[in-house]
């Protein structure tokens, strides 16, 4: 087989499951709103399962569900029918999915959905299948060729369930306001977790941050910028707000009366600062659009709370 070849065994494939999830997208299944607004109403868990593939696909869904706000869990069929039915509970919600809607190892899961009057989504590609005629919410794929050139193996089928439940995760999102403080909370670890974070989490506070008042002379001024070695002090007035910030590049533009001036004289008014609350993210991106290295964090009554450095950020991989 040669390069060619096995490039346009690939490009094949990409082709086949892309012109099926734009069919997806312009013919949705009827019963998609519905299902959202049943698992939005719901006040347990989504319970996802699925055998094989879609099992795959299931605990994929779930996860994602859980990681944007949507409390779920993958049960495994088999596993429900030897004691894990127990899981679910009268306010849950059941997901279940197969391609075929026949899979046998979902009945139990069928029965005791009915028995409960537990509320049963079904994700498959025929209509008329056991899974669909039970379900009340039917989120049905349409026709669809898998790129298996054998049209055996699960692929285009599995893709296009894939994408449904990351639709039905975004769309929950939204419905629920979900946003980045919320994000942040269930990935505190990892590059994720720090881009999510907050400044507060990252700057320097109390006796580190440098500060002098407006009136403090050079030399309490280059002391206090070379003991806390952020190249930078704040410089604030009577009521502690910040008035501007003294910063090597002041120093250096000011060398020839230096020492007969006052902090609040060569100071630069109305600096770019942080708040603490701010995302850690943002913070860096101001940082570089700025072409600065410190950050000054003010409260809201403009309050020097600490100080940010551009390698706090970097060291914590918010890139």
């Amino acid at each position: 087989m040669t390069d060619d070849a096995i490039l346009a065994a690939a490009e094949r494939v990409l082709s086949v499951e892309a012109a099926a999830l734009s069919a997806l997208a312009r013919d949705l299944p009827a019963d998609f709103t519905g299902a959202v607004r049943a698992i939005r109403a719901c006040t347990g868990r989504v319970i996802v399962a699925g055998v094989g593939k879609s099992g795959h696909v299931g605990r994929k869904i779930a996860a994602t569900l859980a990681s944007t706000g949507t409390q779920a869990s993958f049960v495994h069929p088999t596993e429900a029918s030897h004691g894990d039915l127990g899981m679910i509970g009268s306010g849950d919600i059941c997901l279940l999915i197969s391609n075929s809607g026949e899979t046998a190892e979902l009945r139990d899961l069928l029965a005791y959905a009915k028995r409960f009057a537990i509320p049963l989504v079904g994700l498959s590609s025929r209509a008329d299948s056991t899974l669909m005629r039970a379900a009340g919410f039917r989120l049905l794929l349409p026709p669809m060729a898998e790129a298996c050139p054998m049209g055996l193996a699960p692929t285009t089928s599995t893709t296009a369930a894939l994408a449904l439940g990351d639709a039905l995760a975004v769309a929950l999102m939204e419905l629920r306001g979900f946003g980045a403080e919320h994000f942040a909370a269930f990935h505190p670890g990892g590059k994720l977790g720090a881009q999510l974070a907050r400044v507060e989490e990252f700057m320097h506070g109390g006796d580190a941050i440098p500060l002098v008042p407006v009136g403090a002379d050079m030399g309490e001024t280059l002391l206090e910028m070379t003991s806390k070695g952020f190249g930078i002090t704040a410089v604030t007035d009577a009521a502690g707000r910040l008035a501007g910030v003294v910063t090597d590049g002041d120093l250096r533009r000011n060398m020839t009366d230096l020492m007969t001036r006052r902090a609040g004289e060569i100071a630069t008014p109305d600096p770019v600062t942080a708040a603490p609350g701010m995302m850690a993210a943002q913070a860096l991106g101001l940082l570089n659009a700025r072409k600065i290295s410190v950050l000054i964090v003010c409260d809201d009554d403009r309050r020097p709370v600490g100080v940010l450095h551009i390698h706090d950020l970097l060291r914590a991989g918010v890139a």
